[in-house]
């Protein structure tokens, strides 16, 4: 068989076994796959980082009962929005980032977030992980978005052999055929958090095990 074929079809199979395990997701994750609204999903993104998905959610509905668009968001006070986000990592670090954000947009992009990687790379705070998910999850662009969890699950894999999730990402973007990267982050987020986590990962539950280096009958793609 074609090498290539062969990869392709396993990766089949692993989509498959995750959309079919039905793992439980976060509320943050159930929340974020509801969203279409580009700003959402990109302050919703910002809360997020280097912030477990039970902080995020709570801080996440706050700052939404305060502003849901960059013009509302950009008149907030910013301890107001830092206290309603509290207690996100580096909540006021992450106030002054989204205030700011928001004016930009609004002074420079009429109000709407720009559907370019390049351009959302440009607002402070914002960086690859961020940029990607705002593409698929708000504009339903074909994106790979690689967090920690992403990154460390395709490397248990052997799929990829990176040091770091933007070298992931762009090792993915050639293995990964592109009707998965939307959801990818989503499925793969999900097994991170309740089945392949960092310390002591829960191996005999893994719908996947069967195509990890950590099983002895691992098949190797």
């Amino acid at each position: 068989m074609n090498e290539h074929l062969e990869f392709n079809e396993k990766i089949d199979e692993i989509f498959e076994s995750l959309k079919f395990a039905k793992i439980k997701r976060s509320k943050f994750v159930r929340f974020m796959e509801q969203q279409t609204d580009p700003y959402i999903v990109l302050i919703a993104c910002i809360l997020s980082l280097r912030t477990n998905d039970i902080t995020t959610y709570p801080a996440t509905m706050k700052m939404l009962q305060l502003a849901e668009t960059p013009e509302e968001m950009m008149n907030i006070d910013q301890e107001e929005l830092a206290e309603a986000i509290y207690p996100v990592g580096f909540y006021n670090n992450k106030a002054k980032q989204i205030i700011a954000l928001s004016k930009k947009l609004v002074d420079e992009y009429g109000g709407k977030v720009p559907n370019s990687i390049d351009e959302l790379l440009k607002f402070d705070g914002v960086g690859r992980k961020t940029a990607n998910l705002v593409l698929a999850k708000g504009f339903n662009i074909p994106a790979i978005c690689v967090d920690v969890h992403v990154h460390r699950i395709f490397n248990r894999l052997g799929i990829v052999n990176t040091k770091s999730p933007d070298e992931t990402e762009m090792q993915l973007k050639k293995l990964i055929p592109q009707k998965y990267w939307i959801n990818l982050n989503t499925e793969f987020v999900t097994l991170g958090q309740n089945i392949c986590k960092p310390i002591k990962p829960m191996c005999p539950f893994c719908p996947i095990n069967y195509y990890c280096k950590s099983n002895p009958e691992y098949q190797n793609i």
